[in-house]
This record gives C-alpha cells, sequence and structure tokens, in this order.
C-alpha cells in the first residue's frame, strides 16, 4: 500500500505549503494531495510550488464539478503534470445538493449521470482523444493541443454504492473520504470489482483519506476529531454515508467515540496510527491519504508537520 499526505491548512500566502509538500521528498509520503480549495487555487498552488523547485507528484480530491467545465479541468490536470513533470490523480465529484444550487442554480437531477459524463470526457481529454459528447450535463466537442505529459489519471469521489459502481466502470482511481475500512471492504469495493467485471475493465485501485492524530498530553480526542472531520460531520451526504456503515451521526462530539471505533478515525501512537492504516490494507485499499487537519487547527501548521513526520517514520 502506498502512503500520502493532504494538505492540511487553508493557505492564504503559498509559502505556508512548502513544509508539506517537502515532506513527500523527504519522507515515504509519495503523493500532495489537496481537496476542493476556496483561497489559493489548488492547481496554482502546485504551480507555484513547482516554479521554486518542488515538483512532486501531486492528487487533487475531490474537485468538485458545479466549478468548471470538462475541458477547463482536463486543461488544469494537464498543465498541472506538465509544469511538475510528475504524475497527478485528479478527482471528481458533484458536492452536495445546495452546493450544485448555488452554484449551477438547480442541482443535478442525477449526480451519477453528471458525473459519469464529466469523468468520461475529462478522461478522454487527457488522454490526447478528440471528444463529441452531447450529454444530459456535458457538452464537448474538442480535444487538448497535443503535448507530451507525465501520467495524469483521473478519478471519482466515492462515498456510497452506486458511485461506487460508476468509478468501476469509468474512472482511473476511486477517493473516498470518512469511509471505515470494514465499509470499504463489504460494501464499496465488491460494488467497484463488480462494475469493474462488467465492463471487462481492471478493478479500479482505492484511494482513501483517512484522518488521523497522535494522542499526547493536553490532548482530547473528541476535540482532534471533531476539527479533522466536524465539517464533513454536518452534511447531509457524509451523515447518509457513515450511516450505511454503522455510525449513528448525531452531530455531538460522542460522534468521534463511533468513528474512533470502526476506524473512522485514528488516534493513539504512531504504531497505533500504523496499525490502522494496516486495516485499511487489508480492506483492498491501494493507498491511504494521511489527514491532520484537527493537528493543524488546534496546535499549528508547525505541529502538523512534526505529526506527519512522527508518523511516517513507523510506516
Amino acid at each position: 500500500m502506498r502512503y500520502s499526505l493532504l494538505l492540511p491548512i487553508a493557505v492564504s500566502r503559498p509559502e505556508q505549503a512548502v513544509p508539506f509538500a517537502n515532506l513527500v521528498r523527504w519522507t515515504r509520503a509519495q503523493r500532495f494531495w489537496q481537496g476542493q480549495t476556496y483561497t489559493i487555487d489548488n492547481h496554482h498552488l502546485v504551480s507555484w510550488l513547482a516554479g521554486i523547485g518542488i515538483r512532486v507528484p501531486t492528487g487533487f480530491g475531490v474537485n468538485l464539478t458545479p466549478l468548471r467545465s470538462p475541458y477547463h479541468a482536463a486543461t488544469e490536470a494537464r498543465s498541472t503534470a506538465l509544469a511538475t513533470g510528475c504524475s497527478v490523480l485528479a478527482a471528481y465529484g458533484p458536492g452536495a445538493t445546495s452546493y450544485q444550487r448555488a452554484l449551477l442554480g438547480r442541482p443535478y437531477k442525477s449526480p451519477l449521470t453528471a458525473t459519469r459524463e464529466y469523468v468520461t470526457t475529462v478522461r478522454a481529454l487527457v488522454r490526447g482523444e478528440s471528444v463529441k459528447a452531447e450529454g444530459a450535463y456535458c457538452h464537448t466537442a474538442a480535444r487538448l493541443v497535443p503535448a507530451q505529459s507525465p501520467p495524469v489519471k483521473i478519478g471519482v469521489g466515492v462515498l456510497r454504492p452506486k458511485m461506487a459502481a460508476v468509478a468501476g466502470q469509468i474512472a482511473d482511481a476511486a477517493v473516498t473520504w470518512l469511509c471505515p475500512p470494514a465499509y470499504l471492504r463489504d460494501v464499496l469495493i465488491p460494488h467497484m470489482h463488480k462494475s469493474s467485471a462488467e465492463a471487462a475493465r481492471d478493478p479500479v485501485p482505492v484511494t482513501a483519506v483517512v484522518p488521523c492524530a497522535l494522542a499526547k498530553d493536553g490532548r482530547d480526542m473528541r476535540d482532534m476529531a471533531f476539527a479533522t472531520v466536524g465539517q464533513h460531520l454536518q452534511a447531509v451526504h457524509y451523515q447518509a454515508t457513515l450511516r450505511h456503515a454503522g455510525v449513528e451521526v448525531t452531530g455531538r462530539r460522542t460522534d468521534a467515540d463511533q468513528l474512533l471505533g470502526k476506524d473512522g478515525f485514528l488516534y493513539g501512537t504512531p504504531s497505533d496510527i500504523r496499525d490502522g492504516l494496516g486495516r485499511y490494507a487489508d480492506a483492498g485499499v491501494d493507498e491511504v491519504v494521511l489527514n491532520v487537519m484537527g493537528v493543524a487547527a488546534i496546535k499549528g501548521a508547525r505541529a502538523a508537520v512534526k505529526e506527519l513526520e512522527e508518523i511516517f517514520h513507523v510506516l
């Protein structure tokens, strides 16, 4: 299994990302991941890092489809690969219904169809194909200007079985958030493998973003868990996902106890974190992405860098 890291802070100056990106150069971390950003655009940040000499494999997960056309998404993903000289894995998802309505005027009638059309179009474009797509949501008649680029893979953000099936059919990868290993093993990955087999494709690899923190003096596990994933726990689609996984979300701090019990949040010594990540590997996950956003929020960015160093040291 591969290990990567998520940028755990919302940067307002690109210099703030340097220590985290450098961990991909200095530790076992293999990819520098970012979620959807709203201060400095995540593609722009990676290009800035490349400009000062920090060129590392990158991941975007999950970027939200209402923000950009498929052609724009393909251009950004490939331009990132060209700027860094390294591989890119860009995953996309529709976001919450309220988010779709805010940006598009109305939500997707079928988020599954919208995602299928979007990812299929972006994937074809970065592969150098000439695309003529006339779907319910994506209308594209174009191709990217030919250029020799490092590999660009296109993924799907997956939370529930139907989107897992879409990923298995059309994507290069599936990227999950807040999905405990048993739920991945018993529900999502079987759906992906089944749909991949039906499409006569190899099984789609799975990347799991895993929230975690080290147990240290003066820390409270519930505070750390809520600082890491509390915002997601307020979202209806994440609540539905966790209920599918056997976690009854109430919006209270006690939700952290259930997350910890299901390995949806890892907390303990570096060895405990290593063992918890091993359970993701046993579930069939190909890459785990360490998410220490709670540490950064409560203790600061410097503490988050040290946290990641300690965990990678034992991996």
